[in-house]
């Protein structure tokens, strides 16, 4: 076994033993902990449950199909292959459907392949802002996320962008 395996365990340890030492009450440290987060995940869970609703509503009527077919020739002007559109527009929304879109690119041309590595590193680099936005500004007063949002998805795309890029040249 590698040692870098043992580094979580050990740390759980040496948490657990600094706690013993100075005499925390570690259950009841726990139990505070649970009760504080229950509140948080019943405010967080209309946003969740919104963004993974409007994320199946987006692929399975076909919009996102319409869309891939639409944005595709800008994409391959900025080094982007048409293959990988699909991935590249649903990676915002859901993780679980990038990851399916992914596997099948994968499957169809290969890992080692420049589709291939440029779906990874599209996949890779990029992040599911709407899930994370509805996580992250759920317990703001302000509601204005606008410029946030715009703001992760324009660096989400220039990482795809920069990425072909570089599957490109190496």
């Amino acid at each position: 076994m590698k040692w870098v395996a043992l580094i979580v365990p050990v740390l759980f340890l040496a948490v657990f033993i600094f706690a013993l030492v100075r005499r925390v009450k570690l259950y009841d440290c726990f139990t505070d902990g649970v009760k504080e987060a229950l509140p948080l995940i019943l405010s967080v869970f209309p946003y969740l449950a919104a963004m993974l609703i409007l994320s199946a509503l987006f692929e399975e009527s076909g919009l996102a199909k319409i869309i891939t077919d639409f944005l595709s020739p800008a994409f391959r002007a900025l080094g982007i292959p048409p293959e990988i559109s699909p991935l590249v527009l649903i990676k915002p929304f859901s993780g679980s459907g990038s990851t399916a879109i992914l596997s099948e690119l994968l499957a169809a041309y290969g890992p080692d392949s420049y589709i291939g590595r440029c779906a990874c590193v599209a996949y890779g680099s990029s992040e599911t802002v709407f899930y994370i936005s509805a996580v992250y500004f759920a317990g703001l007063k302000t509601k204005n996320l606008f410029k946030p949002t715009a703001i992760a998805l324009a660096a989400n795309f220039l990482g795809v962008v920069v990425g072909c890029l570089l599957c490109r040249v190496m």
